[in-house]
């Protein structure tokens, strides 16, 4: 690709969980090893909507949570696009911190869907700029994009994990997949919903009901937690504790 901050992930990197043809193809809950004394930068994982939401509370929201993360020196891992929630916080960020504290994972076919006024680059291939948007990492499907998130995540420092704003279906999705590798042993990252305005209320009263029926542990009901405002959230990935219900599997070992 021609611009600086757009690079193509190699599909050979990238196999599914059950597959071990490379070292760092599979997601582990143990700590990567640090070959230097340099501590980990924190990564925040953030799934949101490439839609703005009809109360601008949202697009604050990403707002905020971006000026949270440039005080805190923590960086950005996204679905790449630049609509919506996700191009509000990825340009906030970039703005705050430059672009090397963005990183943006999109499939292909999403380009030219999930992207903005200032998108297109000098050759029109119409690739986020890098001096707004930060690096773009173009893959080939939806499981690759979400399982580069992860591994990008796994590479961070203490209190990276990954973060919900409002979103819709693809968000959702995202976020219950990440919390049920959490259950089953496959990151020990943290689980959060920035709850703006309720908006994951139903959600999380779903969990609450899972509980009651049986159909979630008592020892794993606090998989996910819960900010109120962005000083809460990236709190609360910090603080984050395991869950003792959480299933203790090998993977990768196979």
């Amino acid at each position: 690709m021609a611009s600086g901050g757009v690079s193509p992930a190699s599909s050979s990197l990238l196999p599914t969980l059950s597959s071990t043809p490379h070292p760092t193809s599979v997601l582990s809950s143990s700590p990567l090893t640090n070959t230097t004394n340099t501590p980990r930068p924190t990564k925040i994982c953030v799934f949101c909507g490439a839609s703005p939401g009809k109360s601008t509370a949202h697009m604050e929201a990403a707002r905020s949570l971006a000026r949270v993360m440039a005080a805190q020196k923590i960086s950005l891992v996204f679905g790449g696009g630049t609509v919506g929630l996700m191009g509000e916080i990825a340009k906030t960020l970039v703005s705050l911190s430059g672009p090397e504290s963005v990183h943006g994972i999109i499939p292909s076919p999403l380009v030219k869907y999930e992207r903005g006024p200032d998108s297109e680059v000098e050759n029109g291939d119409g690739l986020p700029q890098y001096a707004v948007y930060g690096k773009t990492t173009v893959v080939k499907d939806m499981h690759t994009r979400k399982q580069l998130m992860a591994q990008e995540v796994l590479s961070g420092g203490a209190g990276s994990g990954f973060l919900a704003l409002s979103g819709g279906y693809g968000t959702l999705e995202e976020l219950m997949e990440v919390v049920t590798w959490n259950q089953l042993g496959i990151h020990n990252r943290g689980v959060c919903v920035f709850n703006v305005e309720g908006y994951w209320d139903g959600l999380l009263d779903w969990v609450r009901k899972s509980v009651a029926a049986g159909f979630v542990g008592e020892n794993n009901s606090g998989i996910i937690v819960e900010g109120r405002d962005a000083e809460e959230c990236v709190m609360a990935l910090k603080n984050y504790r395991v869950s003792e219900g959480r299933f203790k599997l090998e993977w990768g070992n196979e």
